[in-house]
């Protein structure tokens, strides 16, 4: 089973939950996973624009999991050129791979930000609106692009539209692990605009156990929200971590153009054919994010009685 970006945040914890159930995963990456052991996990080396790297991934491989993405949207927004050559191009480069391989599935990891402009509730099948994001344009070609690998070549694909994913190995510029580190800095949390904007975020171990599970059968050319059941806004958020950390300012920003604004995402498809839901309620998860972020902080590890303190 080949992870694309393997080595990243929500990628390392699908290899260790494909581990769990018995498979054996193979990581494309650009560089060596730092939360495995040297020579643990089968590594090739290389990015999804080069098809050398990816012809030499994916072979005696059945199935791939497609998480190789520019995933911050600032980032995006800076070099939106990048941004579509991995996205989008990396994921047409994939595809063609696969086929090439003779891969039997293929699960691509796109992202809620899609239903960006739509009110209500939303569902899989529902009609999109066109993307004011240059991110979001980018993963809905990556979508587009399995629907037609299927059509043309018989390529089975599983689309996983991912809520907004956070937990231990997150990348610092994320909005929790930044809220989290202000808050243990004693800084304040910023939010931008009036903080209103809600997300349905969700724990990256839950997460990890969803793609997995999309490698069932009953998955084959279907699409899945992987959502969790509660709306937590920013500001909520800022809230949590204020509680948990210590008592800090919540500032205001001036709002982000074309910011994600929040969708009611219906995650009932992938309760009811995968069997999945997300199990880990908000406050919960930061919590274990912040055991984890202040162990990495001091390896040699607080009292357990210095870290009670600094949770509340």
């Amino acid at each position: 089973m080949l992870v694309t970006g393997g080595s990243g945040f929500i990628g390392s914890h699908v290899v260790d939950k494909l581990r769990d159930r018995g498979h054996e995963p193979r990581i494309l990456d650009m560089i060596e996973s730092p939360h495995h052991a040297p020579g643990e996990i089968d590594t090739v080396i290389g990015d999804v624009s080069d098809p050398g790297a990816l012809e030499r991934a994916m072979e005696d491989c059945e199935a791939v999991m497609h998480l190789a993405a520019v995933a911050d949207v600032s980032e995006v927004a800076v070099d939106p050129a990048y941004a579509q050559a991995i996205n989008a191009g990396g994921t047409l480069n994939a595809l063609d791979a696969a086929r090439t391989a003779g891969v039997q599935r293929f699960v691509y990891a796109s992202t809620i930000w899609v239903y960006d402009g739509r009110d209500g509730t939303v569902a899989e099948d529902d009609r999109l609106a066109l993307p004011a994001h240059v991110y979001t344009a980018t993963k809905l070609a990556g979508e587009m692009y399995c629907t037609s690998y299927a059509k043309l070549y018989g390529l089975d694909y599983t689309i996983l539209r991912f809520g907004i994913p956070y937990g231990p190995r997150a990348r610092p510029a994320a909005v929790v692990p930044s809220f989290v580190r202000k808050a243990l800095d004693g800084e304040p949390l910023t939010v931008a605009g009036d903080g209103s904007q809600s997300r349905r975020f969700v724990y990256v171990e839950d997460l990890a156990r969803g793609v997995v599970e999309a490698l069932r059968p009953v998955a084959a050319n279907k699409v899945y929200n992987l959502v969790t059941g509660e709306s937590v806004t920013v500001l909520e958020l800022a809230s949590v971590i204020r509680d948990l950390v210590g008592d800090v300012d919540i500032q205001h920003l001036p709002a982000r153009g074309a910011d994600f604004a929040g969708a009611e995402v219906c995650g009932a498809r992938a309760a009811e054919q995968l069997g999945w839901s997300a199990t880990t309620p908000i406050v919960e998860g930061v919590r274990h994010y912040i055991d984890w972020l202040v162990s990495r902080l001091d390896p040699a590890g607080p009292p357990p009685e210095a870290v009670d303190s600094a949770l509340g």
